[in-house]
């Protein structure tokens, strides 16, 4: 439906304005949209009046088309066929109809007073209803706000929780890496603290454990080393000036840190600043081995200074060094002992005519250099030759001493003459009665002069082996007596055996032939294989070479746990038998 409007006068603006409100609220359009549209009309409309001359207005409204859900309400303004330009653009505006709506219930408006009053009342209700509904709107905008707000704040303060959280998180990672990085540094020293007290036990000679000292120190943990071993000063007719740190760590047993600034270094006294080295810093670090100390060990840092948990491992590792170089200094004395003691038993053989001796004793590669095995060979009044090997059973010196007892004291028997069983039986009756813990193996060879035979008898003893001028070679297996000092009464029994020019006898210890994983036996058939093996002219011309050659083969394999002693007696093969 289409209505037409003209209008020139305010009143004519005011009728249509009051027409339009009704027709757009009979037709149910909204209170804000209704009002908008009335707004922006009662706009137009003053301009057309300032602009002054006719204008018209049409007011069209149409029903809903097919399938839609709102009509349409639209207003065009025109300037009339009097105004001028006549090319003035239309002002148009549209809203969306909910309603059928009245169409003649807003046809005409009246101009009188009354109505116009009633229409300006019935704008202030819309205005009412626009601001009540403004009022909602802003009482929700600061519902909003306020949640806004809220939100933000919550925001904020996640935003501060994250970073307070991730502040926390750097912080554990900060700590993690420092305590990782502690971890490996406390790991690399107790690497080099075990690698170093390896390497420093690992000799039993104190000059090689001090040569070995600094090496392991410079330049990671120290730049200089400087060991002052107490028992060095005697064999330095003008001694060394040492730092007077070094003097109170030797005194007093505590470390000592010289220098111009204290060195909070845990278990270390500080002092004032060495008048040899006045520049530097110096840790004075004494060798314990209970107390006094063995000497002290004077360090300059590699750097400034020293951090303090490597002057705790510094000072372990000096306990360890001085307790190293203490062992070597006492395994030195006791193998001068040793090698003194074995030097004074060690027998040179007698020279007899016809008759060639050669003897070879190698102490064990474990422990001192000495043991319970000897050898030795002496003449009897009536001109017997009397040869013997024995084993004292254990090692070191108290098994040398013992092994030197009866050595004296079967050269004290053999002046009343006697057999090699009757040597052998006083002897069992010395030692149980002198030693009742302790026990002996021995085999002794009598040759006397004349006869082309020899005499010998053994306790406990591994058999003698001969070899004859045709190289063949056997043990001599007769019945042993038992062991010398077992709790048993014996009486040891002798056995001849033919030897004629050219035979061998070979005397030894279980040293030689024994394996621990084999036993006894496949040893001495090894040493009479060795022996079968020598060519006579060799045994003639050069025993002493032939006892070297029968070693060599024996102890390749050996682990040389024990001592080996071996005596070759030869008779020559062109001699004639040994005369009185």
């Amino acid at each position: 439906m289409t209505r037409t409007w003209c209008l020139s006068t305010i009143t004519d603006a005011a009728r249509v304005r009051i027409a339009v409100a009704r027709i757009a609220a009979a037709h149910g359009v909204p209170v804000l949209d209704r009002t908008r549209l009335v707004t922006a009309l009662t706009t137009q409309l003053r301009q057309c009046l300032t602009k002054g001359g006719t204008w018209q207005l049409t007011l069209e409204t149409s029903a809903p088309p097919s399938g839609t859900e709102h009509g349409r309400l639209e207003i065009t303004v025109l300037p009339g066929p009097d105004n001028a330009p006549a090319d003035q653009p239309a002002w148009r505006a549209a809203v969306d109809l909910t309603e059928p709506g009245d169409r003649d219930a807003a046809a005409q408006v009246a101009s009188d007073a009354p109505t116009l009053a009633e229409a300006l009342f019935g704008a202030d209700d819309d205005t009412a209803r626009v601001m009540e509904k403004l009022s909602e709107q802003e009482a929700l905008v600061a519902f909003h706000r306020e949640e806004l707000h809220q939100t933000n704040q919550g925001v904020l303060a996640l935003h501060a929780e994250l970073d307070a959280a991730g502040e926390a998180q750097r912080a554990l990672y900060a700590a993690e890496r420092e305590t990782r990085r502690e971890a490996e540094n406390a790991r690399r020293r107790l690497t080099f603290l075990a690698d170093a007290s390896a390497i420093l036990t690992s000799s039993l000679n104190h000059a090689e454990i001090l040569r070995r000292l600094p090496q392991l120190l410079t330049p990671g943990y120290a730049r200089s080393v400087d060991v002052w071993l107490f028992t060095d000063e005697d064999t330095h007719p003008r001694p060394t000036p040492r730092p007077a740190a070094a003097v109170v760590a030797a005194r007093t047993g505590r470390p000592q840190y010289a220098a111009d600034h204290p060195g909070g270094l845990p278990g270390v006294d500080d002092a004032p600043p060495s008048a040899l080295q006045p520049t530097r810093p110096l840790l004075c670090i004494p060798l314990p081995v209970g107390r006094p100390a063995v000497g002290v060990m004077t360090l300059m840092p590699p750097g400034e200074r020293w951090d303090p948990d490597d002057a705790v491992m510094l000072i372990e590792l000096a306990r360890r060094a001085g307790i190293a170089i203490d062992n070597a200094q006492r395994f030195e004395h006791s193998s001068y002992i040793a090698e003194t003691l074995q030097r004074a038993l060690l027998t040179e053989l007698p020279t007899t005519p016809g008759l060639q001796l050669a003897a070879r004793y190698l102490p064990a590669t474990h422990g001192l250099n000495i043991g319970g095995d000897w050898y030795d060979a002496f003449r009897q009044p009536d001109g017997s030759l009397i040869t013997v090997i024995g084993d004292v059973t254990g090692h070191g010196l108290h098994a040398a001493v013992m092994m030197s007892q009866l050595r004296t004291a079967l050269r004290a028997y053999a002046v009343d003459g006697g057999s090699p069983g009757q040597l052998l039986t006083r002897l069992h009756l010395f030692l149980h009665q002198l030693h009742p813990d302790l026990y002996a193996t021995a085999v002794i060879a009598r040759f006397r002069p004349g006869e082309p035979t020899v005499t010998w008898a053994a306790a406990g003893h591994p058999p003698p082996v001969l070899r004859t001028p045709d190289g063949r070679v056997r043990p001599l297996n007769a019945k042993p007596g038992a062991m010398l000092g077992i709790p048993l009464q014996q009486d040891i029994g002798d056995h001849t055996v033919r030897m004629p020019a050219g035979s061998t006898l070979a005397l030894y210890t279980d040293g030689l032939v024994e394996r621990r994983a084999l036993g006894i036996d496949p040893g001495i058939s090894r040493l009479g294989s060795a022996l079968a093996a020598l060519r006579s002219k060799d045994l003639n011309e050069d025993l002493n070479g032939s006892a070297d050659r029968i070693l060599e083969p024996m102890l390749r394999d050996s682990e040389r746990d024990d001592d080996v002693c071996l005596l070759l007696c030869h008779i020559d093969s062109a001699a004639e038998p040994p005369a009185h």
